[in-house]
Protein backbone atom coordinates (compact mmCIF):
# COMPACT_ATOMS: atom_id res chain seq x y z
CA UNK A 1 0.00 0.00 0.00
CA UNK A 2 1.36 3.50 -1.03
CA UNK A 3 1.53 6.07 1.17
CA UNK A 4 -1.18 8.93 1.06
CA UNK A 5 -0.30 12.42 0.13
CA UNK A 6 -0.55 14.96 2.57
CA UNK A 7 -1.63 17.68 1.43
CA UNK A 8 -5.15 17.69 2.91
CA UNK A 9 -4.01 19.52 6.38
CA UNK A 10 -2.59 16.64 8.20
CA UNK A 11 -2.55 16.24 11.58
CA UNK A 12 1.18 15.68 12.12
CA UNK A 13 2.34 15.39 15.48
CA UNK A 14 5.12 16.92 16.57
CA UNK A 15 8.32 14.18 17.08
CA UNK A 16 9.14 15.51 21.00
CA UNK A 17 5.45 16.53 22.07
CA UNK A 18 5.78 17.45 25.93
CA UNK A 19 3.43 16.90 28.59
CA UNK A 20 0.92 19.58 28.73
CA UNK A 21 -1.63 19.87 31.68
CA UNK A 22 -3.28 17.24 32.89
CA UNK A 23 -3.68 14.05 31.03
CA UNK A 24 -7.82 13.33 31.05
CA UNK A 25 -8.99 10.22 33.23
CA UNK A 26 -10.55 8.53 30.08
CA UNK A 27 -6.98 8.32 28.53
CA UNK A 28 -5.02 7.51 31.74
CA UNK A 29 -4.67 3.97 30.46
CA UNK A 30 -2.99 5.23 26.99
CA UNK A 31 1.01 4.96 26.62
CA UNK A 32 2.63 8.06 27.93
CA UNK A 33 5.78 7.50 26.13
CA UNK A 34 3.13 7.55 23.05
CA UNK A 35 0.67 9.98 24.26
CA UNK A 36 1.30 12.83 25.21
CA UNK A 37 -1.49 15.90 27.09
CA UNK A 38 -1.07 17.49 23.49
CA UNK A 39 -2.33 14.90 21.26
CA UNK A 40 -4.71 13.40 23.80
CA UNK A 41 -5.95 17.39 23.00
CA UNK A 42 -5.90 16.64 19.52
CA UNK A 43 -7.63 12.88 20.01
CA UNK A 44 -10.27 14.57 22.12
CA UNK A 45 -11.25 17.74 19.85
CA UNK A 46 -10.73 15.90 16.46
CA UNK A 47 -8.23 16.38 13.84
CA UNK A 48 -8.64 17.48 10.33
CA UNK A 49 -10.64 15.26 8.21
CA UNK A 50 -10.47 12.63 11.00
CA UNK A 51 -7.41 11.21 9.97
CA UNK A 52 -3.84 10.57 11.82
CA UNK A 53 -0.62 11.00 9.43
CA UNK A 54 2.85 10.95 10.56
CA UNK A 55 2.76 8.20 13.19
CA UNK A 56 5.08 5.73 11.97
CA UNK A 57 8.16 7.33 14.25
CA UNK A 58 5.96 6.64 17.49
CA UNK A 59 5.75 3.34 16.25
CA UNK A 60 9.67 2.97 16.32
CA UNK A 61 10.82 5.06 19.21
CA UNK A 62 13.20 3.78 21.62
CA UNK A 63 10.39 4.70 24.69
CA UNK A 64 7.56 3.30 23.13
CA UNK A 65 9.18 -0.49 22.05
CA UNK A 66 10.79 -0.60 25.23
CA UNK A 67 7.25 -0.03 27.03
CA UNK A 68 6.10 -2.78 24.28
CA UNK A 69 8.80 -5.58 25.40
CA UNK A 70 7.48 -5.28 29.28
CA UNK A 71 4.49 -6.18 28.24
CA UNK A 72 5.13 -9.22 26.38
CA UNK A 73 7.34 -10.24 29.13
CA UNK A 74 4.63 -9.84 31.38
CA UNK A 75 2.59 -12.27 29.70
CA UNK A 76 5.06 -14.97 29.13
CA UNK A 77 4.61 -16.08 25.88
CA UNK A 78 6.54 -19.49 24.19
CA UNK A 79 8.80 -19.03 21.55
CA UNK A 80 7.98 -18.55 17.80
CA UNK A 81 9.43 -20.13 14.86
CA UNK A 82 12.85 -18.70 15.80
CA UNK A 83 12.84 -20.84 18.89
CA UNK A 84 13.80 -17.47 20.99
CA UNK A 85 12.13 -16.66 24.24
CA UNK A 86 11.21 -13.84 25.78
CA UNK A 87 14.70 -14.28 28.47
CA UNK A 88 16.90 -15.07 25.02
CA UNK A 89 15.36 -11.52 24.16
CA UNK A 90 16.07 -9.37 26.68
CA UNK A 91 19.19 -10.45 27.76
CA UNK A 92 20.63 -8.08 25.19
CA UNK A 93 17.78 -5.98 25.34
CA UNK A 94 19.41 -2.28 24.48
CA UNK A 95 20.90 -3.98 21.21
CA UNK A 96 17.81 -6.16 20.32
CA UNK A 97 15.85 -2.73 20.27
CA UNK A 98 17.86 -0.08 19.20
CA UNK A 99 18.38 -2.53 15.69
CA UNK A 100 14.43 -2.98 15.73
CA UNK A 101 13.74 0.68 16.13
CA UNK A 102 16.75 1.23 13.47
CA UNK A 103 14.81 -1.77 10.89
CA UNK A 104 11.53 0.01 11.41
CA UNK A 105 12.61 3.97 10.56
CA UNK A 106 14.76 2.68 7.36
CA UNK A 107 11.39 0.44 6.09
CA UNK A 108 13.33 -2.86 6.34
CA UNK A 109 11.34 -4.09 9.12
CA UNK A 110 9.81 -7.70 8.10
CA UNK A 111 7.74 -9.95 10.25
CA UNK A 112 8.61 -13.34 10.49
CA UNK A 113 6.35 -16.44 10.65
CA UNK A 114 3.91 -17.51 12.97
CA UNK A 115 4.14 -20.27 14.44
CA UNK A 116 0.29 -22.37 14.49
CA UNK A 117 -0.66 -24.53 16.90
CA UNK A 118 -4.20 -25.77 18.04
CA UNK A 119 -5.80 -25.82 21.45
CA UNK A 120 -8.80 -27.76 22.59
CA UNK A 121 -12.43 -25.86 22.64
CA UNK A 122 -13.54 -25.91 26.19
CA UNK A 123 -16.73 -28.59 26.06
CA UNK A 124 -15.94 -29.79 22.97
CA UNK A 125 -13.46 -32.37 20.93
CA UNK A 126 -12.62 -30.28 17.76
CA UNK A 127 -9.62 -27.64 18.44
CA UNK A 128 -9.25 -23.78 17.75
CA UNK A 129 -6.26 -22.38 15.81
CA UNK A 130 -3.76 -20.40 17.79
CA UNK A 131 -0.71 -18.39 16.37
CA UNK A 132 2.47 -17.35 18.44
CA UNK A 133 4.13 -14.77 16.76
CA UNK A 134 8.17 -14.25 17.59
CA UNK A 135 9.01 -12.19 20.75
CA UNK A 136 10.31 -8.81 18.15
CA UNK A 137 6.89 -9.33 16.23
CA UNK A 138 5.08 -9.20 19.54
CA UNK A 139 7.23 -6.10 20.63
CA UNK A 140 6.78 -4.56 16.90
CA UNK A 141 2.71 -5.38 17.30
CA UNK A 142 2.51 -4.01 20.62
CA UNK A 143 4.30 -0.35 19.94
CA UNK A 144 0.89 -0.48 17.02
CA UNK A 145 -1.31 -1.28 19.46
CA UNK A 146 0.07 1.60 21.72
CA UNK A 147 -0.02 4.25 18.71
CA UNK A 148 -3.60 3.00 17.27
CA UNK A 149 -6.10 1.81 19.95
CA UNK A 150 -6.80 5.54 21.25
CA UNK A 151 -7.75 6.28 17.74
CA UNK A 152 -10.08 3.95 17.40
CA UNK A 153 -11.21 3.46 20.74
CA UNK A 154 -12.59 7.24 20.64
CA UNK A 155 -15.57 6.08 18.45
CA UNK A 156 -15.88 2.47 19.25
CA UNK A 157 -20.03 1.56 20.61
CA UNK A 158 -20.72 1.80 24.20
CA UNK A 159 -22.49 -1.58 24.20
CA UNK A 160 -18.92 -3.30 22.95
CA UNK A 161 -16.93 -4.80 25.76
CA UNK A 162 -13.92 -7.10 24.45
CA UNK A 163 -10.97 -6.14 24.56
CA UNK A 164 -10.93 -2.57 25.53
CA UNK A 165 -9.50 -0.47 28.38
CA UNK A 166 -11.64 -0.08 31.11
CA UNK A 167 -14.53 -3.21 30.26
CA UNK A 168 -14.95 -6.63 30.57
CA UNK A 169 -16.88 -9.51 30.63
CA UNK A 170 -18.52 -8.69 33.76
CA UNK A 171 -19.87 -5.17 32.47
CA UNK A 172 -21.21 -6.87 29.12
CA UNK A 173 -22.99 -9.60 31.63
CA UNK A 174 -23.98 -6.88 33.95
CA UNK A 175 -25.89 -5.08 30.91
CA UNK A 176 -27.42 -8.33 30.04
CA UNK A 177 -29.10 -8.51 33.23
CA UNK A 178 -30.27 -5.11 33.32
CA UNK A 179 -32.10 -6.04 29.93
CA UNK A 180 -33.51 -9.06 31.24
CA UNK A 181 -35.19 -7.43 34.31
CA UNK A 182 -36.47 -4.66 32.11
CA UNK A 183 -38.45 -7.09 30.02
CA UNK A 184 -36.11 -7.78 26.89
CA UNK A 185 -36.54 -11.36 26.87
CA UNK A 186 -36.44 -12.23 23.05
CA UNK A 187 -32.69 -12.71 22.70
CA UNK A 188 -30.47 -13.12 19.15
CA UNK A 189 -27.85 -15.71 20.16
CA UNK A 190 -25.56 -15.00 17.33
CA UNK A 191 -21.97 -16.13 16.61
CA UNK A 192 -20.28 -15.72 13.92
CA UNK A 193 -18.70 -18.59 11.98
CA UNK A 194 -14.80 -18.69 11.90
CA UNK A 195 -14.43 -15.18 12.52
CA UNK A 196 -11.01 -14.45 13.24
CA UNK A 197 -10.54 -16.57 10.24
CA UNK A 198 -12.52 -15.05 8.04
CA UNK A 199 -12.12 -11.29 8.09
CA UNK A 200 -11.49 -10.05 4.68
CA UNK A 201 -7.90 -8.10 4.56
CA UNK A 202 -9.04 -5.48 2.10
CA UNK A 203 -12.03 -4.25 3.25
CA UNK A 204 -10.51 -4.53 6.88
CA UNK A 205 -7.37 -2.33 5.93
CA UNK A 206 -9.56 0.05 3.94
CA UNK A 207 -11.76 1.12 7.29
CA UNK A 208 -8.68 1.08 8.96
CA UNK A 209 -7.85 3.85 6.27
CA UNK A 210 -10.46 5.77 7.50
CA UNK A 211 -8.75 7.46 10.33
CA UNK A 212 -4.77 5.98 9.74
CA UNK A 213 -3.52 8.04 6.53
CA UNK A 214 0.54 7.39 7.82
CA UNK A 215 1.35 4.64 4.56
CA UNK A 216 3.87 3.27 6.15
CA UNK A 217 1.66 1.96 9.41
CA UNK A 218 -0.75 0.96 7.10
CA UNK A 219 2.30 -0.99 5.10
CA UNK A 220 2.92 -2.66 8.50
CA UNK A 221 -0.36 -3.34 9.64
CA UNK A 222 -0.60 -5.66 6.13
CA UNK A 223 2.60 -6.92 6.57
CA UNK A 224 1.43 -8.66 9.58
CA UNK A 225 -1.81 -9.79 8.04
CA UNK A 226 0.51 -11.14 5.19
CA UNK A 227 2.68 -13.10 7.50
CA UNK A 228 3.35 -16.31 7.12
CA UNK A 229 1.76 -19.64 8.74
CA UNK A 230 4.05 -22.18 9.89
CA UNK A 231 2.39 -25.55 10.57
CA UNK A 232 3.45 -29.00 10.54
CA UNK A 233 7.21 -27.89 9.28
CA UNK A 234 5.12 -26.03 6.22
CA UNK A 235 4.63 -22.17 5.91
CA UNK A 236 1.42 -20.71 3.72
CA UNK A 237 0.12 -17.19 3.36
CA UNK A 238 -3.15 -16.59 4.68
CA UNK A 239 -6.07 -14.22 2.52
CA UNK A 240 -8.22 -13.58 5.10
CA UNK A 241 -8.07 -13.35 8.40
CA UNK A 242 -5.96 -12.21 11.41
CA UNK A 243 -4.07 -14.76 13.73
CA UNK A 244 -5.71 -15.87 17.21
CA UNK A 245 -2.72 -14.95 19.92
CA UNK A 246 -1.72 -12.48 17.92
CA UNK A 247 -1.43 -8.60 20.18
CA UNK A 248 -3.04 -6.85 17.14
CA UNK A 249 -5.89 -9.50 16.64
CA UNK A 250 -8.01 -8.17 19.14
CA UNK A 251 -8.12 -4.49 17.98
CA UNK A 252 -8.18 -5.23 14.32
CA UNK A 253 -11.16 -8.05 15.10
CA UNK A 254 -13.05 -4.60 16.96
CA UNK A 255 -12.50 -2.48 14.08
CA UNK A 256 -14.02 -4.77 11.48
CA UNK A 257 -17.14 -5.04 13.64
CA UNK A 258 -17.47 -1.20 15.04
CA UNK A 259 -19.83 -0.85 11.95
CA UNK A 260 -22.37 -3.13 12.89
CA UNK A 261 -22.41 -1.95 16.41
CA UNK A 262 -23.08 1.74 15.29
CA UNK A 263 -25.93 0.13 12.52
CA UNK A 264 -27.60 -1.94 15.25
CA UNK A 265 -27.20 1.14 18.09
CA UNK A 266 -28.81 3.71 15.40
CA UNK A 267 -31.58 1.37 14.56
CA UNK A 268 -32.20 1.31 18.60
CA UNK A 269 -31.67 -2.25 19.09
CA UNK A 270 -29.75 -3.43 22.60
CA UNK A 271 -27.09 -5.01 21.41
CA UNK A 272 -24.47 -6.28 23.72
CA UNK A 273 -21.02 -7.56 22.23
CA UNK A 274 -17.63 -8.91 23.12
CA UNK A 275 -15.03 -9.19 20.48
CA UNK A 276 -16.64 -11.97 17.83
CA UNK A 277 -19.79 -13.32 20.88
CA UNK A 278 -22.99 -11.10 20.97
CA UNK A 279 -26.77 -11.01 21.93
CA UNK A 280 -29.53 -8.73 20.85
CA UNK A 281 -32.05 -8.58 23.58
CA UNK A 282 -35.40 -7.52 21.75
CA UNK A 283 -38.93 -6.76 23.51
CA UNK A 284 -40.39 -9.02 21.25
CA UNK A 285 -39.94 -11.82 18.94
CA UNK A 286 -40.94 -9.58 15.73
CA UNK A 287 -38.48 -7.34 16.70
CA UNK A 288 -35.85 -9.92 17.28
CA UNK A 289 -36.19 -11.36 13.78
CA UNK A 290 -35.94 -7.88 12.06
CA UNK A 291 -32.86 -7.47 14.13
CA UNK A 292 -31.78 -10.96 12.58
CA UNK A 293 -32.43 -9.93 9.53
CA UNK A 294 -30.60 -7.19 9.92
CA UNK A 295 -27.27 -8.45 11.01
CA UNK A 296 -27.75 -11.06 8.43
CA UNK A 297 -27.52 -8.48 5.68
CA UNK A 298 -24.66 -7.14 7.16
CA UNK A 299 -22.42 -10.13 7.46
CA UNK A 300 -23.16 -10.91 3.70
CA UNK A 301 -22.34 -7.22 2.67
CA UNK A 302 -18.81 -7.98 5.09
CA UNK A 303 -17.80 -10.82 4.15
CA UNK A 304 -18.79 -12.69 7.21
CA UNK A 305 -21.48 -15.40 7.82
CA UNK A 306 -23.83 -16.27 10.65
CA UNK A 307 -23.23 -19.84 12.06
CA UNK A 308 -26.51 -21.81 10.54
CA UNK A 309 -26.69 -23.76 14.11
CA UNK A 310 -25.58 -21.84 16.70
CA UNK A 311 -27.39 -18.01 15.57
CA UNK A 312 -31.27 -18.67 16.94
CA UNK A 313 -33.94 -16.34 18.42
CA UNK A 314 -35.01 -17.55 22.00
CA UNK A 315 -37.12 -16.41 24.87
CA UNK A 316 -35.60 -16.08 27.75
CA UNK A 317 -38.76 -16.76 30.03
CA UNK A 318 -38.83 -20.27 28.52
CA UNK A 319 -36.57 -23.45 28.92
CA UNK A 320 -33.86 -23.45 26.73
CA UNK A 321 -32.44 -20.06 27.72
CA UNK A 322 -28.84 -18.81 26.29
CA UNK A 323 -25.28 -18.63 26.81
CA UNK A 324 -23.09 -15.76 26.84
CA UNK A 325 -19.37 -15.52 28.75
CA UNK A 326 -19.81 -18.26 30.12
CA UNK A 327 -23.40 -18.23 31.50
CA UNK A 328 -26.53 -19.79 31.01
CA UNK A 329 -29.57 -17.49 31.12
CA UNK A 330 -33.00 -18.75 31.97
CA UNK A 331 -36.51 -17.83 33.27
CA UNK A 332 -35.23 -15.08 35.11
CA UNK A 333 -31.85 -16.84 36.67
CA UNK A 334 -28.53 -17.58 35.41
CA UNK A 335 -25.64 -20.47 36.24
CA UNK A 336 -22.24 -21.68 34.56
CA UNK A 337 -22.66 -22.64 31.13
CA UNK A 338 -22.60 -26.44 30.69
CA UNK A 339 -18.88 -25.73 29.16
CA UNK A 340 -17.91 -23.45 31.69
CA UNK A 341 -18.47 -26.23 34.90
CA UNK A 342 -17.00 -28.76 32.18
CA UNK A 343 -14.01 -26.76 32.24
CA UNK A 344 -14.22 -26.34 36.18
CA UNK A 345 -14.70 -29.97 36.40
CA UNK A 346 -11.67 -31.06 34.24
CA UNK A 347 -9.30 -28.56 35.86
CA UNK A 348 -10.31 -30.18 39.19
CA UNK A 349 -9.81 -34.10 37.84
CA UNK A 350 -6.65 -33.23 37.16
CA UNK A 351 -5.37 -31.41 40.17
CA UNK A 352 -6.91 -34.95 42.32
CA UNK A 353 -6.25 -38.07 40.61
CA UNK A 354 -6.68 -41.18 42.55
CA UNK A 355 -2.87 -41.58 42.58
CA UNK A 356 -1.72 -38.37 43.10
CA UNK A 357 1.25 -38.64 45.26
CA UNK A 358 1.25 -34.95 47.16
CA UNK A 359 -0.72 -34.63 50.91
CA UNK A 360 -4.01 -33.60 51.50
CA UNK A 361 -3.04 -30.32 51.98
CA UNK A 362 -0.86 -29.92 49.03
CA UNK A 363 -3.75 -30.89 47.04
CA UNK A 364 -5.74 -28.50 48.87
CA UNK A 365 -3.62 -25.45 48.20
CA UNK A 366 -3.62 -26.39 44.49
CA UNK A 367 -7.46 -26.41 44.23
CA UNK A 368 -7.90 -23.18 46.07
CA UNK A 369 -6.85 -20.46 43.78
CA UNK A 370 -8.28 -22.58 41.46
CA UNK A 371 -11.92 -22.64 43.07
CA UNK A 372 -11.26 -18.73 44.34
CA UNK A 373 -11.07 -17.05 41.29
CA UNK A 374 -13.88 -19.79 39.54
CA UNK A 375 -16.15 -18.20 41.96
CA UNK A 376 -15.01 -14.71 41.55
CA UNK A 377 -16.43 -14.51 37.78
CA UNK A 378 -19.47 -17.07 39.13
CA UNK A 379 -20.69 -15.66 42.34
CA UNK A 380 -23.78 -14.67 41.05
CA UNK A 381 -24.82 -18.01 39.44
CA UNK A 382 -28.12 -19.35 40.77
CA UNK A 383 -27.46 -20.76 44.78
CA UNK A 384 -27.56 -24.14 43.92
CA UNK A 385 -24.92 -24.12 41.62
CA UNK A 386 -22.30 -24.31 44.62
CA UNK A 387 -23.12 -26.28 46.72
CA UNK A 388 -23.67 -29.36 44.01
CA UNK A 389 -20.20 -28.26 42.70
CA UNK A 390 -18.79 -28.39 46.52
CA UNK A 391 -20.36 -32.07 46.97
CA UNK A 392 -18.35 -33.53 43.31
CA UNK A 393 -15.08 -31.40 44.52
CA UNK A 394 -15.15 -33.41 48.05
CA UNK A 395 -16.22 -36.54 46.55
CA UNK A 396 -12.93 -36.62 44.36
CA UNK A 397 -10.92 -35.93 47.60
CA UNK A 398 -12.38 -38.87 49.33
CA UNK A 399 -11.81 -40.86 46.32
CA UNK A 400 -8.07 -40.08 46.94
CA UNK A 401 -8.38 -40.99 50.84
CA UNK A 402 -9.99 -44.11 49.85
CA UNK A 403 -7.80 -45.70 47.25
CA UNK A 404 -4.73 -45.03 50.29
CA UNK A 405 -6.91 -47.21 52.58
CA UNK A 406 -7.15 -49.51 50.01
CA UNK A 407 -10.25 -49.12 48.65
CA UNK A 408 -11.69 -48.93 45.00
CA UNK A 409 -14.01 -46.30 43.19
CA UNK A 410 -15.23 -43.65 44.16
CA UNK A 411 -15.70 -41.85 47.86
CA UNK A 412 -19.20 -42.73 48.77
CA UNK A 413 -20.99 -44.57 52.00
CA UNK A 414 -19.33 -44.65 55.31
CA UNK A 415 -16.62 -42.38 53.77
CA UNK A 416 -18.75 -39.19 54.33
CA UNK A 417 -18.79 -40.03 58.13
CA UNK A 418 -15.00 -40.94 58.03
CA UNK A 419 -14.41 -37.69 56.40
CA UNK A 420 -17.46 -35.34 56.68
CA UNK A 421 -17.32 -31.88 54.91
CA UNK A 422 -16.38 -30.49 58.22
CA UNK A 423 -12.69 -32.41 58.13
CA UNK A 424 -12.20 -30.30 54.72
CA UNK A 425 -12.95 -27.41 56.18
CA UNK A 426 -10.64 -27.75 58.87
CA UNK A 427 -7.73 -28.32 56.26
CA UNK A 428 -8.42 -25.48 54.60
CA UNK A 429 -10.79 -26.61 51.21
CA UNK A 430 -12.44 -23.08 49.57
CA UNK A 431 -16.04 -24.06 50.04
CA UNK A 432 -18.45 -22.55 46.83
CA UNK A 433 -21.32 -22.00 48.87
CA UNK A 434 -19.82 -20.84 52.18
CA UNK A 435 -18.66 -17.88 50.14
CA UNK A 436 -21.77 -17.50 48.19
CA UNK A 437 -23.55 -17.66 51.59
CA UNK A 438 -21.03 -15.01 53.67
CA UNK A 439 -21.36 -13.06 50.23
CA UNK A 440 -25.32 -12.87 50.31
CA UNK A 441 -25.02 -12.34 54.37
CA UNK A 442 -22.87 -9.37 53.51
CA UNK A 443 -24.68 -7.91 50.84
CA UNK A 444 -28.06 -7.59 53.19
CA UNK A 445 -26.31 -5.83 55.78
Amino acid sequence: MTARREEEGPAVVPARATQVGDVPERWSWTEPSVWTARMLTALEEGVKGGQWFSLIDKVYSLRNLEASFRKVKARKGSAGVDHQTVEAYEANLAGNLERLSAKLREGRYQPQAVRRVWIPKPGKKEKRPLGIPTVRDRVVQGALLHVLEPIFEKDFAEHSYGFRPGRGCKDALRKVSRLLEAGHVWVVDADIKSYFDTIPHEMLMERIGRKVSDGRVLELIESFLNQDVMESAKAWTPEEGTPQGAVMSPLLANIYLDPLDHLMEEAGYEMVRYADDFVILCRSQAEAEEALARVRDWMDQAGLKLHPEKTRIVDARERGGFDFLGYHFERGYRWPSRKSEKKLKDAIRRKTRRANGLSLIAIIAELNPLLRGWYEYFKHSYKTTFGRLDGWMRMRLRSILRKRRHGRGRGRGADHQRWPNAFFAEHGLFCLLTAYAQASQSSRR
